[in-house]
């Protein structure tokens, strides 16, 4: 699926070089001719690549962290139970997550590196399988690359046929497509992968982030049975929250990996700040900011999809998560480029798998400025 980098760094004299990584190349370097282009716009450039947050963190959390700011001594890997008990409390009251507690939670410093650490920190090594989406966020595959697994892109468990698979990641809503699997759907996969031994991974990152379709987590009892065997799901504050920033997220789910991955990142010395564990905690005990949040999505959603329409393109999935899969039927370098004509930047579709070369990513994270911007140059092309 990929390729060494051929300019991988050579090793110190009198050090002997090993044999790099086989990791994909850096995406987002690629984005930098269109991004020069997109700003040399007279209004200015409108970024929609990155799902980064553009709104102030809330007060909630600000307040929190600076109560918690005296903190001189080293917190626990494992976190505090405070923090444990408000993301098991929040599963169960936004999700309907019964049974949950707080030996089911570990929280990480934000999502992405526990992405790219987990195949590691689970033992998975050469010879052992992880199965992708075809169209997914790029770390899924990087953490299998570092830890040397075998890769496979597959939304078909029957086409796996009778590889060895160890573990699986499902990503619900989805990044790019914002696409919402049903609770059937999932069912289906955790009947499977308990079948085989195969660990899930549920990436539910965008959980809070529904628009047309309600989405459900692994560990709901409709889905999983009540029983947390075999699987995890991954959260993050980051995007319900404006929390990016802060780095705070958790993994939940089968009580025994969670303690495996307990011990081996206390080895690691990886831990979330105590002032962001308390940070979290607030955040994760109040609804309302994330509604609140969630109204300004709501909004700038609408300008853009009508606005995207309007220009011509066609809108698929996107029920959830913090993007329109938009498509104008042409290479999605083709449409980078028409874009970043009127000043606009967003993400080509192949970053995230070859199906994905004929669409972008448009991002919502865009201050309502922005966003009207972009579409005022949408509807005048």
């Amino acid at each position: 699926m990929t390729t060494a980098r051929s300019d991988a760094p050579s090793a110190p004299a009198g050090v002997a070089a090993r044999p790099s990584v086989r990791l994909p190349d850096f995406p987002w370097d690629s984005l930098l001719p269109y991004d020069e282009a997109a700003r040399t716009h007279p209004d200015g450039i409108v970024d929609l690549s990155i799902g980064t947050p553009v709104d102030a963190t809330p007060d909630l959390a600000q307040t929190a962290l600076q109560a918690a700011a005296d903190a001189p001594g080293y917190p626990k890997t494992i976190g505090t139970p405070e923090l444990r008990a408000a993301a098991a409390g929040w599963l169960t009251r936004r999700f309907g997550v019964t049974g949950v507690g707080v030996e089911h939670i570990l929280p990480t410093i934000g999502s992405k590196e526990l992405v790219a650490s987990l195949p590691s920190h689970l033992g998975y090594g050469p010879g052992d399988t992880v199965v992708v989406p075809q169209l997914a966020y790029p770390t899924y595959e990087v953490g299998a690359r570092l830890a040397g697994c075998d890769v496979v892109a597959s939304d078909s468990t029957t086409a796996l046929g009778p590889q060895r698979v160890a573990m699986a990641w499902i990503n619900s809503p989805a990044n790019p497509t914002g696409r919402v699997l049903p609770a059937t759907h999932l069912r289906k996969l955790v009947a499977w992968a308990r079948e085989r031994g195969v660990l899930l991974v549920s990436d539910e990152c965008y959980l809070e982030c529904a628009w047309d379709a309600e989405p459900v987590s692994i560990l709901h009892p409709d889905v999983c049975g009540g029983r947390f065997d075999g699987l995890l799901s991954v959260h993050s504050l980051s995007k319900r929250s404006n929390l990016a920033g802060y780095r705070a997220g958790f993994v939940a789910g089968d009580a025994a990996v969670v303690a495996a991955l307990h011990e081996v990142r206390r080895h690691a010395g990886l831990i979330v700040s105590a002032p962001v564990q308390a940070a979290a905690t607030a955040l994760l005990g109040d609804d309302v900011h994330v509604d609140e949040q969630r109204a300004r999505y709501r909004a700038r959603r609408a300008s853009l999809r009508s606005a995207l329409e309007a220009a011509g393109f066609r809108i698929d999935h996107s029920e959830a998560a913090l993007y329109l899969w938009a498509t104008r039927s042409e290479s999605c370098w083709e449409t980078l480029g028409w874009l970043a004509e009127r000043g606009i930047l967003v993400a080509p579709g192949s970053f995230y798998g070859p199906s994905g070369a004929e669409h972008v990513r448009v991002a919502l994270t865009g201050t309502d400025e922005r966003v009207s911007a972009a579409c005022a140059r949408l509807t005048a092309a």
